[in-house]
């Protein structure tokens, strides 16, 4: 029998007023890193939390490039893209246990997209019972606790020598199973 993933909490995204331009660019060209949820930035590409996650732990791994389409990427973002997201899928079974992941893009609002126009890959840690009654029943979500909470546990795993409130660039390990690399 399919579950469905029930993310009701997600509406405030959806009516929420959208800002002029990417929001991607715009955070990837300023320096509040924490503020932005940015955990890790690569060389062409970088690591961040959903502001309006499906579940706890909701990152994303995005080009700086403006670009839409998976044909766009360079060789270099195809392959520091799929390193970051082994190295995040690791930093998250290591920090929150998941017992599995849903890992995806959406291309085009058909698929899903609700930001077009730059592309960037979902990695969504799961656990078994982890949809329940209560954002169902009564349109509230349990989160166990703040973004900036687990933004603070997870950028202690991407880079065990960052102070939480100030991100530098990093280089991206051989290794992504590696997590002191």
């Amino acid at each position: 029998m399919t579950r469905p993933l029930w993310a009701p909490w997600r509406v405030e995204y959806i009516r929420s007023e959208k800002e002029e331009g990417c929001f991607l660019c715009r955070m990837f060209a300023e320096s509040t890193d924490r503020e932005n949820l940015i955990l890790f930035r690569g060389t062409t590409v970088a690591v961040l939390m959903n502001r309006y996650p499906y579940n706890s732990g909701h990152l994303m791994v995005a080009p700086f490039r403006h670009i839409a389409g998976l044909e766009d990427r360079t060789t270099e973002e195809i392959l520091e893209m799929e390193t970051l997201t082994a190295r995040a899928v690791a930093v998250l079974r290591d920090v929150m246990a998941p017992q599995g992941f849903n890992i995806g893009i959406n291309l085009g609002a058909a698929a899903g997209a609700g930001l077009e126009d730059h592309l960037h890959q979902h990695i969504v840690p799961r656990w078994v019972g982890d949809t329940n009654f209560m954002p169902v029943m009564s349109d509230t979500r349990v989160v166990p606790e703040t973004l900036l909470d687990t933004y603070d546990l997870l950028l202690e795993k991407f880079n065990p020598k960052a102070d939480a409130t100030q991100m530098t660039k990093l280089e991206t390990p051989k290794d992504p199973r590696n997590l002191e690399a």
